[in-house]
């Protein structure tokens, strides 16, 4: 029985006509990336050496865009299902030759076919699960990666326990500021008998300037000044007047 003709086959597919190239040379690229994922092509065919990958890399970037456009299936979930190269016209040109003779040069041509089509289900599923994973693992190292720069000293067994990096970090801490309230207490019982000597010093210089306040108020009560002096004499007089009328 024979199989599927090449232009019944499923997909959607991107040609390229009378390509200057040989049909063996683009068979070899071919058959790197018969059955990938269409961004594990893409890649693979950006990093081959020969000179038909480049080529063979424009027509799936066309067959992927067919079906995004025509047929609307997401990029992410194409895959070459089908490649080949089939020959070309020949030409040909002559070359001379020694004794009067030419010698025929074959420059051969070839058409290039892509057809790309949507992964079943379960190869879709896998993949996404894969894809999840990596971003996982991803996420764990740049997390770990933070963690060591900020100084998690936490070991494998804490982590197990569930025992919290902030918790350890809020522990430290606690511990940390422990030891600057016991110095301070330590300061303020070395410092205590300065400051009662210096309050003792204060005390006295305060109950002198209070004596000596007092004293003055003394000396003045003592020494009225002549204002004063007047109005009492003033106030004899009044009185010694006052007297002599009655």
């Amino acid at each position: 029985m024979p199989g599927i003709k090449t232009n019944e086959r499923e997909g959607t597919r991107a040609v390229l006509r009378n390509s200057r190239m040989s049909a063996y040379k683009v068979r070899e690229v071919l058959d790197l990336v018969r059955g990938r994922p269409v961004h594990e092509a893409e890649d693979i065919l950006r990093f081959s050496d020969r000179d038909a990958a480049f080529t063979v890399g424009k027509v799936l970037q066309s067959a992927v865009a067919n079906a995004q456009n025509n047929d609307e299936l997401d990029p992410e979930e194409l895959f070459v299902s089908s490649c080949f190269a089939d020959e070309g016209t020949t030409i040909k040109r002559w070359r001379p030759r020694a004794r009067g003779r030419a010698t025929r040069i074959r420059k051969r041509t070839c058409h290039i076919t892509i057809i790309v089509s949507r992964m079943p289900e379960e190869r879709i599923q896998r993949m996404q699960a894969h894809r999840r994973a990596e971003q996982l693992a991803q996420r764990a190292r740049r997390v770990a990666g933070a963690r060591r720069s900020e100084g998690d000293t936490r070991n494998r067994a804490d982590r197990r326990r569930g025992v919290t990096w902030e918790a350890e970090h809020d522990h430290d801490h606690d511990h940390s500021d422990e030891a600057p309230v016991a110095d301070t207490a330590a300061e303020t019982e070395h410092s205590a008998p300065t400051d009662e000597a210096d309050g003792g010093e204060a005390g006295g210089a305060s109950t002198a300037a209070e004596e000596a306040a007092a004293t003055n108020e003394e000396v003045e009560v003592g020494n009225p000044t002549e204002t004063e002096v007047a109005e009492a004499e003033a106030e004899a007089e009044a009185e010694s007047t006052d007297e002599g009328e009655k």
